[in-house]
Parts: C-alpha cells; structure tokens; sequence
C-alpha cells in the first residue's frame, strides 16, 4: 500500500521512524559493548550488586535491538496499512522514551535506581509500539499484520522481567532475557520470510532469471516457523528445568533448524552474490539456522556451550539482519539506489567478523580477553562505521524521484 502523506515542516531527522531509531540503535551498539568490557575487566566498578553480564544483555537486547525493531516497525506500519507514519513530536516522544532507559541504564553504572522506576520506563517503549501497531491495523484492517504486535508485548513482559529479577523478586532465573531473545528471534523469521524472498525474487525478474524464489510461503515455510517458535519459547521456560522438557526442546530446535535451511535454501540465496545488499539478508538468516542448531544441541549435550548459541542467533543472525534491514531501509526510504557501496560491504564483513571470534571465544571456555577485545573491537567499528555512512541520509531530506 502506499501511505498517506500529510505536510510536515519539522527536522528531516523526525520524518520517518527509521531515521532516528536507527541512529540511536547504532550508536548505542558502539556504546554499550564497550562499557560491558571495561565492567568485565575491571575498568569500570560499577555499584555493589551489578552484574555485569546481566547489564549486557539487557541493553543489548531492550537497548540496541529495540531501537532497531522500533525503526523498523514505524517504517513498516504506513507500508501495510497505507496510513500516515508517525512523525514530528509524536516520534521524538518515542525517542525520548527510548533515551531515558538507556540514561537510566548508565546510571546504574555509579548507583541502583529504583526497579519500578526503570521497569516503567524501559517496558514503555515496547508497550507503545504494540498498541500503535494494534491501532493502525485495526483502523486499516489490515488483520493480516495485527500479530505483529504479539512480539512486542512479549518484549515487554521480558524486559519486565527481567528488570524484576535483578531487583530481587523471585523470577525464574533468566526467563527475562531468554523470552526476550525468544522474541526478537521470531520476529526475525517472520519478517524474513516476507521480506528475503520477494527481494530476492524482484531482483532476479529484472535481470531475467527463470528459477525464482516462490511466490507464496508453502508447507516448508508453516513447518519451519512452528518448530521454530514453539522451540523457542520451550527453551525460555524449560531450559533451567530437568527431564523430558529440555531434551525435547533441544529436539525441536534441531528440527527447526533442519527445517529453516531448507526454507533458506528455497529462497536462492546463492544466486544473489553480485549484490552484498540482497545476500547479506540470506547471511543473517543462516546464522539464525545454525544458532538454533547450537541451542538444540546445547540442550542435548554439553559438548556445545550455551553462550556459543546465543552468540550465533545474538553477534550472528541479530547484528547481521539488524545491519541488512536498516541499510536496505535507509536506502530504499531516502530514495537512493538499492546497492551496497564499499562502505556498507565493510561493515557486514566487521559484524561477521565480531561474530566468528566472539563464538570462537565462547568455544574456547574462559574468554580469552585478547578474542573478546577483537570481536568488541569489529562490532563497534561496524556500527561506527554503518553510523558515519548512513546519518547523512538519515538527517537529510529524501532524495526527488
């Protein structure tokens, strides 16, 4: 559909969702990664009680990924329903909200504000974006896309808590951030399998291709979603148990992944190596196939640590989409060619980079400070870098047609 265009006189930066969120989602990639390091090394001492890890993965996850997810939704909703996007003060609301959890997230670097303080403020954003989405598609009727809403109050609940948890409240341990990991990874199978197979199917049309990706999600595609998610959300509330649950969610996350690279493979990804935009998105998708191969295998045997798994749907299949989807959305919605130049290509080769060595590391055991550093080293030069590129496009005015 395409959606409505009401006048807007106010700063480029507030036109569309994507522009500020993914700012703010890249630049707090390059921040944050390097706190956590210096938190694990001794470089920053942070208040009696702080987990470091458990600081990381909250706002790697509610931080970082949520600003994406919320740039990517705002983008998409005017797509689906043909309504207008939410812009001007309205966004800057959104981002403001998104900026007083992180402000709050530094704080607790030198101090322990109060839980329900942050649990408000952290879980507003996620809560926001459900009911917009809800609202918008419901007045369109556009009921094909209210399940999108779904994973975002699932975030919220999760960040919830596990705001909760490290309160002290009596929380299974991890559930937070497993459902909250659970949800973005779903998010991502369901978004790309919309958006990886028709790019890939208009980018070979118009270079002639006979073979073409299908049209139209097939029995393949109902298969590998439902093992997929039902997997997921088995591991988030059964990994920490014993008997039949972990072992038969780590069997459905085996067929899962069996099941997700044969959907990938039907989606000929190989034929798009001539352009890194269109292939990097198959990349990130086989991450999430081995990632869920990992996660099955670590239920099953202890040969495979956990972290090696939650680096490779995390580092591996989260930071390549989340780069894939902005770069590809910030050209295409700034009316610029849809091709990755030098720069770009630079940074998925940097996100992957950091992703191998920090699964190395992870197989490694203990951590080794020197595979740790490179791989936070590659991940803050690639949003560093996807940053420098790409806030030109964002805080200028789309291009004529």
């Amino acid at each position: 559909m395409v959606p409505v265009s009401r006048p807007y006189a106010g700063p480029p930066l507030l036109t569309e969702g994507f522009r500020p969120f993914f700012l703010a989602s890249a630049a707090w990639a390059a921040i944050a990664l390097p706190i956590w390091v210096a938190l694990l090394s001794g470089g920053i001492a942070g208040p009696p009680g702080l987990d470091p890890l458990a600081w990381h993965i909250h706002e790697m996850l509610f931080g970082f990924v949520m600003a994406g997810v919320a740039g990517f939704i705002l983008t998409a909703i005017p797509n689906w329903t043909g309504r207008s996007p939410l812009r001007g003060v309205p966004l800057g609301a959104l981002v403001a909200l998104w900026l007083a959890g992180r402000l709050l997230a530094l704080a607790a670097l030198v101090s322990t504000p109060p839980a329900i303080v942050v649990g408000a403020v952290d879980a507003g954003l996620p809560l926001a974006l459900a009911a917009y989405a809800a609202r918008q598609v419901v007045a369109a009727r556009n009921w094909r896309n209210l399940m999108m809403a779904v994973p975002l109050l699932v975030l919220t609940a999760a960040d919830l808590l596990m705001v909760a948890e490290g309160a002290g409240a009596a929380v299974p341990t991890g559930l937070g951030w497993r459902l909250g990991l659970a949800a973005i990874v779903i998010l991502i199978s369901a978004i790309g399998g919309r958006i990886i197979p028709a790019f890939t199917r208009n980018w070979l049309v118009k270079r002639g291709a006979m073979a073409l990706p299908p049209a139209k999600p097939g029995v393949v595609d109902r298969l590998a979603l439902a093992s997929l998610h039902v997997g997921l959300l088995a591991w988030a509330f059964l990994a920490n148990g014993h008997g039949v649950g972990p072992v038969a969610a780590g069997g459905l996350l085996l067929t899962a992944s069996a099941l997700n690279l044969a959907r990938l493979g039907r989606w000929r990804g190989w034929t798009t190596l001539a352009e890194p935009l269109l292939s990097v998105l198959h990349l990130g998708y086989l991450w999430l196939v081995a990632g869920a191969a990992l996660l099955g295998a670590s239920l099953l045997t202890g040969a495979v640590p956990t972290a090696t798994a939650i680096h490779a749907l995390t580092a591996g299949s989260i930071g390549t989409m989340m780069l894939a989807v902005m770069s590809r959305a910030s050209l295409g919605h700034t009316g610029r060619t849809l091709t990755a130049d030098r720069v770009t290509v630079w940074v998925y080769v940097l996100v992957n980079g950091a992703a191998l060595s920090r699964i190395v590391a992870s197989v490694m055991g203990d951590m080794p400070l020197s595979l740790l550093a490179l791989s936070a080293l590659a991940w803050v030069a690639a949003f560093l870098l996807f940053a420098g590129r790409y806030a030109p496009y964002w805080c200028r005015p789309r291009l004529a047609a």
